[in-house]
């Protein structure tokens, strides 16, 4: 299972880019999104969120 990502709340700010230990996140048009093929769901970007945008 991959993390969820609220487009709404998501800054595009790229800190669960830069924690993401499989880089399974990344930015499209100032969004983050997530590959779940490369999501092992490990929660280490989830405290990072400043917006909170991050849940499992």
């Amino acid at each position: 299972m991959a993390v969820k990502i609220d487009k709404e709340l998501c800054t595009g700010c790229g800190t669960c880019v830069d924690v993401c230990p499989t880089e399974a996140l990344s930015l499209e048009d100032d969004i983050a999104v997530c590959d779940e093929e490369l999501c092992v769901d490990c929660g280490v970007c989830i405290p990072e969120c400043p917006t909170e945008a991050i849940s499992e």
